[in-house]
């Protein structure tokens, strides 16, 4: 139920709205939450915001997205221990609320890798990408490095591999781009190797 808390920036958005969409707590009698969905919501549009400003932002930007991490995941966390002393260990309940179990199950299945297929120009300020899908993958992270891969850069994730667009970057600026798919019992699958691109 705490995996959240290894999730990706843009990961993490998706799966904060979520909660904010689907928990009811008029549902769960007693049960009080100590956040609000809805401002578990609005935490959630924060950080996208943030990570949003990251790729030219610098340091001041990169300390934001940390911040706004952590107030999503203690939000996420607070309002999981008030589920857990409700509902137990009702999956069928937990499931209703957007909050997914953490598997106990040993024998992992790990996500196959993906690669990169292709990768160009899509107008300026852009790149297309294209992966190989994954089977069995929810969705794909991509990261994103100016300075040769010493610092990795998250942008939004994808729930798709074909057509994957990277937007908001600088021309004539050498980027290093990598990707991985996401789901699975291990969570993810391994960082393909780094290509380099020239963006106009």
């Amino acid at each position: 139920m705490r995996d959240f808390v290894n999730y990706g920036g843009p990961v993490l958005v998706v799966f904060a709205g979520n909660i904010g969409v689907s928990l009811d707590p008029t549902k769960f009698p007693g049960l009080k939450l100590t956040v609000d969905p809805k401002t578990i919501m609005t935490l959630a549009a924060d950080l996208s915001l943030k990570l949003g400003a990251q790729p030219t932002g610098g340091t001041i930007a990169t300390q934001a997205v940390y911040k706004a991490f952590d107030a999503v995941t203690e939000a996420l966390n607070a309002d999981a221990n008030d589920l857990e002393n409700v509902i137990g260990h009702d999956l069928e309940a937990l499931l209703s609320t957007g909050y997914l179990p953490v598997s106990n199950n040993r024998s992992q299945s790990p996500l196959d890798d993906t690669a990169i297929v292709n990768l160009m120009n899509n107008g300026t300020t852009q790149l297309l990408l294209q992966l190989l899908a994954v089977r069995n993958a929810k969705s794909y992270q991509m990261e994103i490095s100016l300075d040769g891969g010493k610092t990795w850069q998250e942008t939004p994730i994808s729930t798709q591999a074909r057509r994957i667009v990277l937007t908001g970057l600088l021309p004539g600026s050498a980027y290093l781009v990598r990707a991985r798919a996401i789901g699975g019992s291990t969570g993810a699958s391994d960082w393909t190797p780094a290509r380099s691109i020239m963006c106009t």
